[in-house]
């Protein structure tokens, strides 16, 4: 009896341990898709977004991390989850989740969470990054670009195959994104995607233009 009993504790554990895997990264793609759409909203009232309202009206696709923080990241470093977005005719797709990783993005001093918006201008930006881990730096001929009304001498009118906004004012001065990953999460974007979420983030970017 006590071998019965001992087996069914584990089969109750193990079913539960999986049901409640889909049930947290539903939870948890809710939750950013709400703070994505209040860091588009926060790029709206930042004063670089003239020059970053030209560029997401012409981009591929726009890729937003609402919180990069020290510490805590599946990588074992600093990093944070993200959702991408790829331009559909005059609007956009549904939202993919990815998470971003480092061994250091060299944070300033005193700095411990940052936002962050992603605008990838070209086809092989976006392709690299839905392709499965994307290492900025480790793809020949992609280039990343720098845009913040708080980067002096960092803020570029050039572009490039991927343009980084920063809500962080002074952030640039210590921050890079040579050797971060980008990776699929494939727990969040196996979950159903919720609507509400969905609908208020693609409306606000939207609006940018």
């Amino acid at each position: 009896m006590k071998t019965y009993l001992s087996g069914l504790a584990i089969a109750l554990a193990v079913a539960a341990a999986a049901t409640s895997v889909p049930a947290q990264a539903a939870s948890d793609s809710v939750q950013l898709l709400r703070d994505a759409d209040a860091t588009v909203t926060n790029l709206k009232h930042d004063p670089s977004f003239a020059e970053a309202r030209k560029m997401i009206q012409s981009a591929r696709a726009v890729y937003i991390v609402p919180k990069l923080v020290k510490g805590g990241f599946i990588f074992g470093a600093e990093g944070g989850d993200g959702v991408l977005l790829v331009r559909n005719g005059h609007g956009w797709s549904a939202p993919k989740f990815y998470g971003m990783g480092s061994a250091s993005f060299g944070l300033q001093a005193g700095l411990e969470q940052a936002q962050l918006v992603f605008i990838i201008n070209s086809e092989a930006a976006l392709k690299g990054i839905q392709s499965g881990n994307f290492k900025i730096g480790g793809n020949a001929g992609i280039t990343v670009a720098t845009l913040s009304g708080g980067a002096e001498g960092d803020t570029t009118t050039h572009g490039g195959d991927i343009v980084v906004w920063t809500s962080a004012t002074g952030a640039y001065g210590g921050l890079t994104f040579n050797g971060s990953v980008i990776k699929a999460d494939d727990d969040e974007n196996a979950a159903p995607l919720p609507a509400a979420g969905v609908t208020a983030l693609r409306h606000n970017l939207a609006t940018v233009w």
